[in-house]
């Protein structure tokens, strides 16, 4: 069967649960201009017409818009067959025609006047049914502090650049309590079970319970006030919020409260013990199973209405109890159909992880057990780490069922600048190839947002091209140019460089988690190298400090300026440990206090001044989130610890150590630094005691370190101080002639 057939064969099961709450075309076209006039301001706004015509995808049944009209005294007309769509469109003419660019550390909105001219009337059709967007990790590692206005600004952005599929996930654990007290829990039993505020993504899938709770009254009644903006806020536009479902994880006490029930515990996860993990799974044909799931589901769709898509995990990052082929399928049928007993029309969104995460163990017959399970085209898989391991070829399709080639990218929501632009470029257009491809849309999955902002411009892009960008070079100069507001030799330069380094990683050495020395807890056997040559680095950063006299006014030049200065700061701690090293194991002690100096007293102080200069790189700015959402000074204290163990520690002894690093002032000076300082101070010892490094011994002491630091209740600055382009110059003046010396 050709490719197309397929995805045709699949689609109306896929439209039928997809666009029944889509909304009239008045509200979505009304809610286009109300994001046009917080984008642009009234005035601006009042120069565009837009308008919500589902007739313009009669024929292909495919988001669609269309772009007309500009010049002096002319209205630019933007059509959509969805909100989304016209959205899309309206992005499209500011991108293209006005070279304008959105981004989340800022958008550059300079209007041309008059507008320009559409010279001839542009429609667009995008080749998928869907752009997705988020990965059910992005809720803890980035939303969770959210208010509604930092809500709305990412809808806006989400709408603007064609997302259609989202989850929407926030205000379950409301329900879920709910549920439990329904079903005879007490409180204290679902106050013991739900994880903090920060760790709620892992309770979500089962990896995790306890952890970081219990959570407040205050945060149920919040986030049930936020869900509720969120949905009718992506349904004014025409977007399908995906909510979540019954996954087969249930708390403990249940046997309390049932003890003839059947369940299973699974493994711990994540280096965490069972007093934090090991979560309870009921039996696929336990009574309870679809009575649990349908009260969920039945309360959650009563609360917040429902677009018929529903995510849930069952098996993430944890082996099943059994390979048996009839488990899987019992198992994965249990989750489908105390779906459809509440919603008849229910499409189950499944995060394709697992089969990436245990290939040994999803086999064809494993893997296609899940997949029979659930009727074709009911059953939408994420092919979440498409862009660097796609589960699609080696499951055929996912045997037939419909998948969303998704690019993961980033893990932790980390800094680091990284890339995989031209596997990323590639990967749909050949994904839609694929010999009877079920391919029915592009997503963007990153564990957390905020950063690499180049790489998600590309892969929106994407979702509405039904080719590869042509020439990438070109591609991201222009870039380059709409994100600063103008051409710069020098700056479209450096983009080039970093095209072709950082961001051109390719292979499944690429997974998009920062292995910096400078955001490890140090050791001896610390990883150096990396895919690209650093020279390409240095010369970036040494390019775009060229252009500060022209784009210095630009907040996104100097966004990216403290990032790639940022960027060689890190390359420099990599090459200065690696002297560290070098001298320790040569026991050359002059050499060891001269590199092991540099690095943890002079090198990582300017480090952190440089990014104190930023609001967007502060601890206290990250830290001052948490604590807005509090209603009381304990509150306060509980949320901020959450997140200060989120960046560090992850769990009580280090369980999943520094996986969610940032690299923020405050951070680098409290966290980061000390660590160092512990690690040189004690190499210096060794070899002036002529007694071996003993690693285990600093874990401990370095452990007491790190675990000050979560515990520590000092407040840091949440407005930024000293000056980007002088600190970046000057860090740049004492550093790059050495590089270039070789004189490190």
């Amino acid at each position: 069967m050709e490719a197309v057939t397929v995805v045709a064969a699949l689609g109306f099961l896929l439209l039928a649960g997809a666009e029944g709450s889509a909304g009239d075309e008045a509200r979505e076209a009304a809610a286009v201009r109300a994001l046009l006039v917080r984008l642009l301001g009234p005035g601006p706004a009042a120069n565009f017409s837009v308008s919500v015509e589902r007739s313009l995808a009669a024929e292909s049944g495919l988001d669609t818009y269309r772009l007309s009209g500009g010049g002096a005294g002319a209205r630019v007309r933007v059509s959509g067959s969805t909100g989304v769509a016209a959205a899309a469109g309206l992005h499209r003419y500011l991108r293209d025609f006005c070279g304008c660019h959105v981004a989340w550390s800022g958008s550059q909105l300079r209007l041309p006047q008059p507008l320009p001219v559409v010279p001839k009337e542009l429609t667009e059709a995008t080749p998928n049914r869907y752009r997705y967007y988020q990965n059910v990790c992005t809720h803890s590692y980035s939303f969770v502090w959210w208010d509604w206005a930092r809500w709305e600004r990412e809808i806006d952005w989400m709408a603007l650049n064609g997302i259609n599929l989202a989850l929407a996930w926030s205000g379950q654990e409301a329900i879920w309590q709910r549920v439990y007290l329904t079903l005879g829990l007490t409180q204290s039993e679902i106050d013991e079970y739900f994880t903090g505020p920060a760790f709620l993504a892992w309770g979500r899938m089962g990896n995790l319970h306890t952890w970081g709770g219990p959570l407040p009254r205050s945060w149920h009644l919040k986030q049930l006030y936020l869900q509720h903006r969120i949905l009718d806020r992506m349904r004014s536009l025409g977007m399908i919020p995906v909510l979540p479902a019954f996954a087969g994880h249930v708390p403990k006490a249940i046997t309390r409260v049932f003890p003839q029930v059947n369940v299973t515990q699974m493994g711990s996860w994540g280096q965490f013990n069972c007093s934090y993990s090991c979560s309870f799974l009921l039996a696929p044909g336990d009574p309870m199973f679809p009575i649990i799931g349908s009260l969920f589901l039945r309360e959650l769709t009563k609360e917040f209405g429902t677009d018929h898509i529903y995510g849930a995990d069952t098996f993430n990052e944890m082996q099943p109890p059994s390979s048996e082929p009839s488990y899987l399928a019992a198992a994965t049928a249990a989750v489908y159909e105390a779906m459809i007993t509440v919603d008849p029309d229910a499409v189950w969104l499944l995060q394709g992880w697992l089969f990436h995460h245990q290939p040994q163990f999803w086999g064809p017959a494993q893997v296609g057990a899940v997949m029979r399970a659930v009727p074709r085209g009911r059953l939408l898989i994420l092919d979440l780490f498409a862009e660097t391991q796609p589960v699609y070829i080696r499951t055929a399709s996912f045997q037939g069922q419909p998948f969303i080639w998704c690019m993961l990218h980033n893990f932790g929501g980390n800094h680091g600048l990284f890339g995989t632009l031209e596997t990323v470029n590639q990967g749909p257009a050949a994904a839609r190839l694929f010999p009877n491809s079920t391919m029915v849309g592009t997503g963007m999955a990153p564990e957390g947002i905020g950063q690499n902002e180049v790489v998600y411009a590309l892969m929106a892009e994407l979702g509405w091209r039904k080719d590869p960008v042509p020439d990438l070079g070109a591609w991201v100069a222009s870039f380059a140019d709409r994100r600063y507001g103008g051409f710069h030799q020098d700056a479209e330069a450096a983009w080039r460089l970093l095209l072709r380094s950082v961001y051109n990683c390719s292979g499944e050495a690429c997974v998009g988690h920062n292995h910096s020395p400078l955001v490890r807890r140090p050791s001896l056997q610390m990883h150096t190298t990396v895919w690209y040559n650093r020279s390409d680095v240095f010369e970036a950063w040494r390019l775009l400090l060229a252009a500060t006299p022209t784009l210095a006014a630009s907040p996104a030049f100097r966004y990216d300026l403290l990032d790639i200065t940022r960027q060689a700061a890190q390359e420099l701690v990599s090459l200065y440990y690696g002297e560290v090293r070098t001298a320790y194991l040569n026991k050359e002690l002059v050499h060891l206090l001269r590199a092991g100096g540099i690095l943890a007293y002079e090198l990582l102080p300017a480090l952190d001044e440089v990014l104190a200069s930023d609001s967007r790189f502060l601890l206290g700015s990250w830290l001052e989130q948490a604590r807005a959402v509090a209603v009381s000074e304990a509150e306060a204290h509980f949320f901020e610890q959450n997140s200060r163990y989120q960046l560090t520690l992850w769990g009580p002894v280090g369980n999943i150590l520094d996986y969610a690093n940032k690299q923020l002032a405050g951070l680098v000076s409290d966290y980061y630094t000390p660590r160092w300082q512990l690690f040189v101070g004690a190499l210096i010892e060794s070899l002036v005691q002529d007694i071996p490094f003993q690693q285990r011994l600093f874990d401990e002491n370095v452990f007491q370190l790190e675990q000050a630091f979560v515990l520590n209740t000092r407040r840091y600055p949440t407005q930024p101080k000293g000056d980007t382009v002088d600190l970046a110059k000057r860090l740049f003046l004492k550093y790059y002639p050495r590089w270039v010396a070789g004189s490190l």
